[in-house]
């Protein structure tokens, strides 16, 4: 397992068309507990071991800015999966940077 998405259904099964596997989540405590199996924290009873981890963990924004102290907490352990957040359904959350924005702050240069 490469790749594993955590998000809305439309999303989750959208990937799942192209060999992705994932968990639907509809509110924090459905997210918080994937998001606990994927990445090893908790007492899962189901959580993959170590080797058998997803390298990429994508979140959808809506899931993402409801884990966002988990999700913070993760990266900076420095630890497999990579965290990447994409877009919902409905497009970038209000007040949420683009990769695109975030690299003409961090440069000062149009890309």
């Amino acid at each position: 397992m490469e790749y594993f998405i955590i998000g809305e259904r439309e999303l989750v099964l959208a990937f799942k068309l192209v060999g992705v596997d994932g968990t639907v989540c509809e509110n924090k405590d459905e997210a918080l507990d994937a998001f606990n199996r994927i990445t090893g924290k908790g007492s899962s009873v189901n959580a993959p071991v170590a080797a058998e981890r997803p390298k990429v963990l994508i979140l959808t924004e809506n899931i993402s800015d409801m884990l966002e102290d988990n999700v913070l907490s993760h990266q900076k352990s420095g630890e497999y999966p990579l965290i990447v957040e994409i877009p919902g359904i409905e497009g970038h959350l209000k007040g949420k940077k683009t990769l695109t924005d975030a690299i003409r702050e961090a440069i000062g240069i149009q890309v």
